[in-house]
């Protein structure tokens, strides 16, 4: 006897499963990221002001931490200090992009231009964005050209390394096999180099604007005099430490939404990179 072919509803039935267990993860896929920072809020709350163990000039509790977040927002301080933060963040990823990819797709594929850029570029990506900041002062001044400058410097390294990283991984078979069915270098690139390294490019520009946070922060307490790290040090100074909070968890807020961002325009760009996960 020959075995029976399985009918299409059998066929169907582990699709649909998998269909509906995808579903139910993104539907509660937010509640990983609420569920431990109510936690952390309900231990806060304990600490300043059910046990007070701390006086509120080193740590206020979280209700005070929501009015001053209010209160400066309700007085534009707290709006204009983003903007002015995340336009020079703006500016300085996008200068990264424009110059850390081509660079680093020409040093990955030609040995020579690497050879001859290696030794430069690895002497000075060692060097601490930070560390620029007195020549950044004195070349452009106190203000947003100094910052961006710094902040595009923690940028670029990260996009060119990613970037030079997804270029060596490139089989040569496919290099290859592309050539000798007639592609020119132009669908070379198009059709098969910036396909294999678009992903190492999507995780240089996540670490670049993890980095460009921590480095734009410190620069505006030096050089700025507006921003949110401007902000930040400003109401130490003063011993608002509320308005201190608010400007750290500002940062992590924005740096949280633009890592989603990144990441959704990476799965809408490059469905085919999603792989295999553990549960």
């Amino acid at each position: 006897m020959t075995p029976e072919a399985p009918s299409a509803t059998a066929m169907r039935q582990p699709v649909a499963e998998e269909v509906g267990v995808r579903r139910t993860g993104r539907s509660t896929s937010w509640l990983y990221y609420v569920v431990l920072p109510v936690l952390f809020v309900v231990v806060w709350y304990l600490v300043t002001d059910v046990v007070a163990v701390f006086p509120p000039a080193l740590l206020p509790s979280p209700v005070r931490v929501a009015n001053a977040f209010v209160s400066s927002t309700a007085s534009g301080e707290l709006p204009g200090n983003i903007g002015a933060s995340l336009q020079r963040i703006l500016y300085a990823d996008l200068t990264a992009l424009a110059l850390g990819v081509p660079l680093g797709l020409a040093m990955g594929l030609y040995q020579r231009i690497e050879k001859l850029l290696d030794g430069l570029l690895s002497l000075f990506r060692p060097i601490p964005p930070l560390a620029w900041v007195p020549l950044a002062i004195l070349w452009f001044g106190i203000g947003t050209v100094s910052i961006v400058f710094i902040t595009f410097l923690s940028a670029f390294f990260a996009i060119l390394v990613s970037t030079i990283a997804g270029v060596r991984s490139l089989d040569k078979l496919h290099v290859r096999a592309a050539l000798s069915l007639g592609a020119s270098r132009r669908r070379l690139m198009t059709h098969v180099v910036l396909p294999t390294t678009l992903p190492s490019i999507f995780t240089g520009l996540r670490i670049a604007i993890g980095v460009s946070w921590m480095s734009i922060v410190g620069a505006e307490l030096i050089a700025a005099s507006s921003g949110l790290g401007y902000m930040i040090n400003y109401y130490q100074q003063v011993l608002r430490t509320d308005l201190v909070i608010v400007g750290m968890i500002t940062i992590g807020v924005i740096g949280l939404v633009m890592d989603l961002s990144s990441r959704w325009i990476e799965r809408r760009l490059l469905p085919w990179r999603q792989g295999m996960r553990l549960p």
